[in-house]
């Protein structure tokens, strides 16, 4: 069963808008059921932004119910319903603001049919409501009001009821309550994470890398994240679909690829920081640094050429350190040569290497 809805508010600060207008259908897969439809009183006065775009104003809300008159229909109307909304996050949000404020704990499973759509109608150009339905031939009417949202999402739920002909999307797709679908992808992706030093990569459902991490032990520090309860931690722990690895062998490879990655990718859930740019010049302009490799029997190389950082990379023969051609060809170039001065200066003032070869 399903309670597929919208809902109005005042807007304002996050956590303190209020409800102005609500729509809900109990929908069982083929009909709707039951309904309810209101304007609430939010005993606050409405955004005028918000006017402009629902048409709701203050004047018509003055003898509308207020929320806690209405509360009890909407718990009754969405029991043992999964709630389903196109932006679900911000109405399961409203109505869980809304209990607490009453002191009640109101606790629903949910499905956002923005993310479902996603995965089962591909390559719109956007997923907004009202751009979805009109490419998909849905008819909407009183558009930004709730009775018109909600119906328009009423029709295309059971369009994408349809096309999940396995019937697996769907059900994958519902955010239970107490994260019991985060936690097991959460644990999933930790039992393959290895416990070796390098840089791991946090990737979303469509694949883009939103966060990026580095370790002594990549397992330790991705668990690490996982327990975290920060809004940006959990934020992580939502979007992540899988993690992916580069391993490093040591520590100056690990600082390299991470930072250099950052500027680079620039995930969304990283702190941003300025590197500052290195004014003085290594002690010989060229020459070889030599570290521990990933494995037994490799070398983890930077090469630095006229003062500046060439590349790093790997090698496991003595002719690939010797034949600076060869060597070129084999080591990942570095393009911020600044960025990266500062970091190979900064580890050599402060660590031991494996051995400096000058050129």
């Amino acid at each position: 069963m399903y309670a597929i809805l919208d809902i109005e508010t005042t807007g304002g600060k996050f956590n303190e808008e209020g409800i102005t207008e609500i729509a809900i259908y109990k929908f069982d897969g083929h009909t709707v059921i039951d309904q309810f439809i209101s304007l609430i009183n939010p005993e606050k006065p409405i955004q005028e932004f918000v006017v402009q775009l629902t048409g709701i104003n203050n004047k018509m809300l003055r003898n509308a119910p207020k929320f806690f008159e209405v509360a009890k229909r909407i718990i009754e109307i969405t029991k043992d319903s999964i709630l389903v909304a196109h932006n679900a996050e911000f109405d399961t949000r409203i109505l869980k603001t809304e209990f607490d404020r009453l002191g009640y704990e109101y606790q629903r499973n949910s499905i956002c049919t923005v993310e479902l759509s996603r995965k089962l109608i591909q390559d719109e150009k956007s997923y907004s409501l009202g751009k979805l339905c009109k490419s998909l031939g849905i008819p909407m009417s009183d558009r930004h009001r709730a009775t018109g949202d909600a119906l328009a999402t009423v029709q295309l739920f059971k369009l994408l009821l349809d096309k999940d002909h396995k019937k697996e999307i769907v059900q994958n797709s519902i955010k239970y309550f107490d994260n019991r679908n985060v936690k097991d992808k959460l644990n999933s992706i930790l039992e393959i994470a290895p416990e070796a030093m390098g840089v791991f990569y946090v990737h979303n459902d469509d694949g883009k890398v939103i966060f990026i991490g580095r370790s002594h032990n990549i397992k330790f520090e991705i668990n690490k994240l996982f327990l975290k309860q920060g809004k940006r931690a959990q934020k992580i722990q939502e979007r992540v679909e899988k993690i992916t690895f580069q391993f490093t062998g040591n520590e100056l490879f690990t600082r390299l690829k991470y930072h250099t990655e950052l500027e680079t990718l620039q995930p969304k859930y990283n702190f941003k920081k300025k590197k500052k740019k290195s004014k003085n010049e290594f002690a010989h302009s060229d020459f070889i640094v030599q570290l521990k490799g990933r494995e037994v029997d490799e070398n983890g190389i930077v090469l630095i050429e006229e003062n500046e950082v060439f590349g790093y990379g790997f090698t496991n023969l003595s002719f690939q350190e010797t034949e600076i051609s060869i060597l070129k060809t084999i080591l990942t170039p570095i393009e911020n040569k600044d960025l990266a001065k500062s970091i190979v200066k900064n580890y050599l003032n402060n660590n031991s290497v494996s051995k400096i070869i000058r050129l």
